[in-house]
């Protein structure tokens, strides 16, 4: 029997993972992970000034080893069988690339240089220059170009260009045009790699870049020029409509065939945000939301366009044509901050350990080593356990703003806290009120879509944490007072890039039928349990309560400094 496979490379914060899947039932025949090398020794970031960027270098290294050691787990002469490959990236995550299509960190000038380098999508150097975008997108000649937006956030495409143009004349000057990671892994493989005429998908355009059919493309020059005339210059070089995800792009390159140890007739479908890809292997559709749970959260739904017609959303959610399902418009909410509370939680707890530990004479160094390493890998699980047994104390909220709110109502000035903190409380108690902040955050966006008449009928996790915490699973479904239930993909986001490329090499028709049969259902479903939603409802409004409050307060400092 021949084997058909494809292939789903999703290109996380940290890593890049492959999978190989057949393509008449979705089964994985093989995987990988791989890390960024530089980005593990965070090089070119700086935290204290929320900078992130990326080398272009990480990404095809990584990518190269990964494809080959999914290769290998997937059998003898596996890279004869590929008959696609589907792509997603994070986002917006953008570069400087010259005319030939090339990021500027791949010149032997700006090798070394940060600005010349992919902008991670938390980069938030670009704080000021939404702010500037906001004013003059929001109302321009009685255009609103945020409708479909809400506030323009500095994580996002025009902001971080703005930004990079500001901070380095060298490469604004260098800079022919700027493309997300999502459109040049495509393009890179088929080799159109032309500013003006490369592949540019419709999730980036529409969610980040704010393309829209009612704005004929993107904001109008006019509008661009007013921010800065070079907005109106990186928008000239923009000029091709973005595709779906499902388009065919091209065939792979000789070269990169022979790189990956692929045959030369490999499809080359199109791409999308990591999340998205997510929401497609997850098995999306109308009514369902899918919510992506790992260092933060994108919550996702689809509908058809003429059904969202007159309804204000621009507070709860994102709106883009053809972002997630191709033929409908796709809404994406999101959390700043998730799995990064706890992440934050536990540094925290181990600054003693690292510090303490590693200055000590009792061990030598290869014991100190291990102790820290063991004590990291273990901390949360034992903090968990604690947390699993105690009654939350009610008297105690946290805000999960420590990277700002995204959605609802966008705010990138806010910042978490803590209310009723007392000398009895201990490490299980905070833990527990962080995880708290992560679900009630989750609450407020599902209910943001619920109260503008969005019907939900089913709720699907994907992500590590819905896998490997059923406490926070099941504190989410006491929660939102919804079933939750999780996927059974370990690696959801490559999957839905599989089935891309599984509708771009002509198995299926669309990626409806893709889903019917590449997806492979549900490990848990965690069903709410009625006696916590009077408890739950009690907590969640003292989080709205305290939230007003800390907001009011950020408000006032901001205007102090004004």
């Amino acid at each position: 029997m021949e084997k058909n496979y494809v292939m789903g490379i999703d290109f996380g914060s940290d890593s890049v993972r492959a999978v190989i899947v057949d393509v008449k039932d979705g089964r994985t025949v093989g995987s990988a992970t791989c890390e960024y090398e530089r980005w593990m020794k965070q090089m070119y970031c700086d935290a204290s000034k929320n900078m992130f960027r990326q080398h272009p270098l990480d990404y095809l290294e990584a990518f190269g080893k990964c494809v080959k050691g999914a290769l290998d787990a997937a059998g003898e002469n596996a890279g004869e069988y590929v008959r696609g490959i589907g792509v997603d990236t994070t986002g917006s995550t953008p570069c400087p690339v010259d005319k030939n299509g090339t990021p500027l960190a791949l010149l032997p000038e700006f090798s070394e240089n940060p600005n010349a380098m992919f902008y991670l999508w938390k980069d938030h150097t670009a704080i000021e220059e939404a702010k500037e975008i906001n004013k003059i997108f929001s109302d321009f000649n009685g255009e609103d170009y945020l409708r479909f937006q809400g506030t323009y956030a500095s994580e996002w495409w025009w902001a971080k260009i703005l930004h990079g143009s500001r901070a380095d004349e060298r490469v604004k000057e260098a800079a022919y045009s700027w493309v997300e990671h999502c459109d040049w892994i495509p393009a890179l493989l088929t080799g159109n790699t032309n500013p003006d005429s490369m592949y540019r998908c419709s999730c980036a355009a529409g969610h980040k870049a704010l393309w829209h059919s009612d704005f004929g493309g993107l904001p109008s020059r006019e509008c661009l020029e007013k921010v800065d005339p070079y907005l109106a210059m990186i928008a000239r070089h923009y000029a091709k409509a973005p595709q779906v995800a499902t388009t065919k792009v091209g065939i792979i390159t000789k070269e990169w065939a022979q790189r990956l140890g692929l045959n030369e007739n490999v499809v080359i479908g199109g791409s999308s945000l990591d999340a998205h890809a997510g929401a497609v292997g997850a098995g999306i559709k109308p009514k369902v939301l899918v919510k992506v749970i790992g260092t933060s959260t994108v919550d996702m739904l689809v509908q058809k366009r003429e059904n969202l017609r007159g309804r204000d959303l621009h507070d709860s959610c994102g709106q883009a044509e053809d972002s997630i399902l191709p033929g409908y418009v796709g809404m994406e909410a999101s959390q700043a901050a998730f799995g990064d509370l706890c992440s934050w939680f536990r540094t925290i707890l181990m600054w003693p350990v690292r510090n303490i530990i590693g200055e000590s004479d009792l061990l030598t160094d290869v014991q100190k080593e291990k102790l820290i390493q063991m004590t990291k890998e273990k901390m949360l699980d034992r903090i968990t356990e604690e947390a699993e047994k105690i009654d939350y104390d009610p008297n105690l909220t946290v805000l999960d703003w420590f990277n700002g709110r995204r959605y609802p109502m966008i705010n990138e000035t806010v910042k978490g806290g803590m209310y009723g903190l007392t000398l009895g409380t201990n490490a299980p108690e905070l833990f527990k009120g962080i995880l708290f902040a992560a679900v009630f955050g989750s609450r407020r966006i599902f209910d943001s879509f619920v109260s503008r008449g969005i019907e939900i009928d089913e709720i699907i996790t994907v992500g590590g944490i819905s896998q490997k915490s059923p406490l926070i699973m099941q504190m989410l479904a006491d929660a939102m007072k919804r079933p939750i239930k999780v996927s059974n993909l370990p690696q959801a986001c490559a999957q839905g890039a599989a089935m891309y490329a599984a509708v771009a090499a002509g198995f299926y028709d669309d990626l409806e039928e893709a889903q019917a049969y590449m997806n492979v259902g549900f490990r848990k479903i965690y069903m709410p349990n009625e006696s916590n939603f009077e408890k739950y409802d009690r907590l969640y409004k003292q989080y709205l309560r305290v939230g007003r409050h800390f907001e009011e307060i950020q408000t006032e400092r901001n205007q102090e400094r004004m």
